[in-house]
């Protein structure tokens, strides 16, 4: 079976798309700067000292973005790579120096990747490279599709960098594909964990008037989407990996606490200056709508298994 080389594959859609991969067959190399620690110090194999098991077929490996230092050895046993690595963008608040830790690790992490399939012999077929849809404004009056250019503020200008910045596999005659990935749905972290804070004492939070539409996915369909760019030979280019029914804040805060709280609970609306006092720059994120077309990926034959939020959410929880 195929091996797929995995970086950012300790974070959440990391793991998720990790498990699934070795489910379905897959040997999966996730690159670590200390894969020994990451994998509990489990050799893998005597002829290939550079990996170590965790369980199952997912073995690490070693790469240090700052030393632009990949193991050749996981290069080389790879036939595709999948790559998600990149600070959390709602991790901290937006500083400046924060900002820049976001960009330039997707931006330094690709060049790496780039620099050492140029360098290196090879088998790699394709690329699947992580962006998101925050290469996207507001809303304009219709969903944005793949070929609408990126907005001039932060994320915006942060996805077309790190769109640019893994381009140059295209050159070497390795296909490329780019998701531009939705809010991602998952019971283990990511959005719906600071949703479910305030519903802990009971409290749906509305932020601002709630109108303001989210394109999201589920966390199975996502990683399904990265399977299904690694088999589909005729994929290329840009596609926005996002569910066919986007939801309003309103329409998910409320979907999320029926689920939750079995409608015992109260509604608590956030006005957006405390967003802006509280988030700072990334209160715009928060407050902006952003409706994405799923229209693409849907004609190149894929299917979703989570196609409404409310599917989503009975899933979840």
């Amino acid at each position: 079976m195929a091996t797929v080389l995995i970086t950012g594959g300790t974070g959440m859609i990391g793991t998720h798309l990790s498990e699934m991969l070795a489910e379905n067959g897959f040997d999966v190399i996730i690159l670590s700067r200390n894969p020994q620690e990451t994998a509990r110090e489990t050799d893998l194999h005597t002829s290939r000292q550079a990996f170590f098991r965790n369980n199952g077929n997912i073995y690490y490996s070693r790469w240090d973005i700052e030393k632009q230092y990949i193991d050749p050895s996981a290069l080389s046993n790879a036939d595709y790579i999948v790559h998600l690595a990149g600070a959390g963008v709602a991790d901290k608040r937006w500083t400046e120096s924060r900002k820049k830790e976001i960009l330039e690790s997707r931006t330094k992490s690709s060049e790496l990747l780039v620099k050492a399939l140029k360098e290196n012999k090879h088998k790699v077929r394709a690329v699947i490279s992580a962006s998101a849809i925050g290469w996207y404004g507001p809303d304009n009056g219709k969903p944005f599709v793949e070929t609408d250019p990126h907005s001039r503020d932060f994320l915006g200008e942060t996805c077309y960098q790190w769109e640019k910045s893994i381009s140059p596999v295209e050159e070497i005659g390795i296909r490329l594909v780019k998701l531009r990935t939705g809010i991602v749905m998952s019971s283990e972290g990511g959005a719906l964990k600071e949703f479910r804070k305030p519903l802990r004492v009971g409290a749906a939070t509305i932020l601002s008037d709630g109108s303001q539409v989210i394109s999201w996915i589920h966390i199975n369909d996502l990683c399904r989407v990265f399977m299904y760019a690694i088999d589909e030979k005729e994929m290329s280019g840009v596609y926005n990996a996002v569910a066919p029914h986007p939801a309003t804040n309103r329409e998910l805060t409320m979907t999320l606490a029926k689920h939750i709280t079995n409608s015992r609970h109260f509604t608590l609306r956030v006005p957006a200056f405390a967003l802006k006092i509280v988030l700072g720059e990334m209160s715009t994120e928060v407050l902006k709508s952003a409706t994405v077309s799923s229209k693409k990926i849907e004609e190149a034959g894929f299917y979703f298994q989570f196609p409404t939020l409310e599917k989503a959410i009975d899933d979840l929880y």
